[in-house]
């Protein structure tokens, strides 16, 4: 078997949301176990696990391979009416290059933007303007080659291989063997060998890959039904036939296909092929719109940066005057000392645009929270309105929100009036470009509690029982069903005891942490210099547009992620202030308040403090009381 090269071009992994059971971490130890040296990720439309994946790969010295299993509608992304001849082939697209990734972000991007139909659909005007960099295997009995085989005529399949084959060019078109043992993919396979010998159109032969292990099927098997809201004993429901969905050794592969021995090389090939790399942590902020000059991007980077310090500082000089009656020498020295390290790490458009955006808060009656998090410790945030709490007076440290030895991003989380959240929102999308701003992606994963109660659905078993073994599960941040098992003996003596419990707790065990649904991040709202998908692919999420990579991912991709806050404790003040004012004639301005108001110490240490959210739960009444 020496010298057989293989590597795997078909992969799902836990971002086929309920589709894919691949955790990517245990992927690449096996990939490493089974000594192939690559491997790809292509799950069905989507892009969200694609960092995560290259990360992964690099740490265990294996090489990535980033695609995507797209869904090309039959006619036009933009039919969206049900009829016969309305329906999407499955077609798996590989990024050659930095061109090909991008263009693939582009193509999945207006999948969800424009062509979202009960799935993320592209169609061959978009495939074709944005082909480049691409390499494109024909895919599963999904795929267009494959369903013309088996639906319409030999003939037809092989005119629709040539059309992609013209599209992609030669070397680029691969026509894709698969075996997992339906007698479907035998006869599609024969058909495609002999398209191979007619036109010439390479081979690849892939494994469907929707599992690691095969043993895991059965688990698989069960998150198919959490997919699809059935038992296991529904008779017709969605299945994977077989056990083989799962990561072949190489010498599986070539014993799989002795007769393609060309397509089972050719893997190897196409893998040396693709080489995309990223590089994290370098910054993409957005320039911020200067006043006087006509557009940001137009202006030479540095001259941008030069005017964009220039304003920044007038408006701290200006804002430090209102703030302290009296500037004197040591608060100008700190002023200076914040602005060098602002503008020597690159932030002063991140500061520019910050302030902007709470200026069209306050100056539209949007009440914002006096400033959270290590941000309070920056003068040059007090002096900007960003923050309402003194530095100075209370002695707080500029080196823990901004600090040259730790470069990271700057990070102010503002609170904005829950129900007017959204319009300052809107501004920054008005102002930047709808499609220079996105909301960030989230996604609910199965936790221990929930892996049981979806499983035990799955496995039929009455929701009694099932309820009473997730109430076991100890409620305890990051809790998993393993440590559950060491820390609560009842768990453990039933576990051992009791077969149907052992059963849906190893099948749990197995699902515990997918990935299940995704969603919209509360807060975060990422703002690009260019169009977001030039960076990050797009999801929609009840129409809500986001980037298909969490918070996290994001920031190590360099780009400007802020945090808008929606506090309902806000939207209560700004009631109340306007109640006072109608009512009493009194205006109230907490900026002018000081923080030494006995009569509110009183209120604090009796704990009557429904509704300041740090210090309402039971806890930390009776602390506060204890307290005095």
């Amino acid at each position: 078997m020496e010298n057989k090269k293989f590597t795997h071009l078909h992969v799902h992994t836990e971002y086929s949301l309920l589709d894919g059971s691949a955790k990517i971490k245990d992927l690449m130890k096996k990939t490493k176990q089974l000594g192939m040296d690559s491997i790809a990720i292509t799950d069905h439309g989507v892009m969200f696990g694609v960092i995560d994946f290259y990360k992964q790969a690099k740490a265990h010295d294996i090489k990535p391979i980033l695609g995507c299993e797209v869904y090309v509608a039959s006619g036009s992304r933009l039919n969206k009416q049900s009829s016969q001849d309305n329906f999407y082939y499955h077609l798996v697209l590989l990024a050659e290059n930095m061109t090909g990734y991008q263009n693939l972000m582009k193509l999945v991007s207006f999948g969800f933007t424009e062509g979202f139909y009960y799935k993320p659909r592209i169609d061959l005007d978009l495939l074709e303007t944005y082909k480049e960099g691409l390499i494109c295997l024909s895919a599963c009995l999904a795929g267009p080659v494959a369903k013309n085989v088996l639906n319409v005529s030999y003939e037809r399949a092989k005119e629709t291989a040539l059309l992609y084959n013209a599209m992609f060019g030669e070397g680029n078109f691969y026509l894709e063997l698969q075996d997992h043992g339906m007698a479907e993919q035998h006869t599609v396979n024969q058909q495609l060998i002999r398209m191979h010998k007619e036109t010439n159109i390479p081979l690849v032969c892939t494994n469907d890959i929707h599992y690691i292990n095969q043993e895991d099927y059965v688990a698989h098997d069960i998150l198919l039904c959490i997919q699809t809201a059935k038992t296991i004993h529904d008779e017709n429901r969605m299945r994977y036939e077989g056990s083989q969905f799962y990561l072949k050794s190489a010498e599986e592969m070539y014993r799989l296909f002795p007769y393609a021995t060309e397509g089972l090389e050719n893997t190897h090939k196409i893998a040396m092929r693709c080489n995309v790399d990223f590089v994290f942590n370098e910054y993409k902020l957005p320039r911020f719109a200067l006043p006087d000059v006509s557009k940001a991007d137009d202006l030479d980077i540095n001259k941008h940066n030069a005017l964009a310090f220039s304003y920044l500082e007038t408006l701290c000089l200006s804002g430090l005057k209102e703030r302290y009656n009296d500037v004197t020498e040591p608060l100008l020295e700190r002023l200076r000392f914040e602005l060098d390290i602002i503008h020597n790490m690159g932030f002063v458009d991140y500061f520019l645009i910050v302030w902007d955006f709470i200026k069209y808060a306050t100056d539209h009656g949007i009440i914002v929270g006096p400033g959270r998090g290590s941000a309070a410790g920056s003068i040059v945030s007090y002096s900007l309105g960003i923050t309402n709490i003194d530095p100075i007076r209370y002695n707080l440290i500029f080196e823990r929100f901004l600090n040259p030895e730790r470069v990271s991003m700057p990070d102010i989380d503002i609170d904005f009036c829950y129900e007017r959240r959204q319009e300052v929102i809107d501004y920054v999308v008005q102002k930047y470009g709808a499609d220079h701003v996105a909301q960030i992606i989230t996604f609910g994963t199965m936790a221990a509690r929930n892996a049981i109660r979806d499983v035990g659905r799955a496995l039929d078993i009455p929701y009694a029982d099932v309820d009473k073994v997730a109430k076991m599960i100890p409620f305890e941040l990051g809790i998993t069903i393993e440590k559950a098992l060491r820390i609560n003996k009842d768990l453990s003596t039933e576990y051992e005891a009791n077969e149907v419990v052992k059963n849906l707790i190893d099948m749990s065990m197995k699902l515990e942490g997918l990935p299940r649904h995704a969603s919209t991040h509360a807060a975060g709202v990422v703002i690009c210099d260019v169009p977001v998908m030039e960076y990050v692919p797009l999801n929609s999420n009840d129409g809500v547009i986001t980037t298909q990579f969490t918070m996290n991912t994001l920031e190590e991709l360099g780009l400007l992620k802020m945090d808008f806050l929606g506090l309902r404790t806000l939207t209560v003040i700004q009631n109340a202030v306007s109640e006072i004012k109608r009512n009493h004639a009194l205006t109230i301005d907490f900026t002018k308040m000081d923080f030494d108001d006995a009569h509110v110490f009183e209120l604090i240490a009796q704990a009557k403090t429904e509704g300041v959210f740090q210090l309402e739960s039971t806890g930390m009444k009776q602390f506060l009381k204890e307290l005095k």
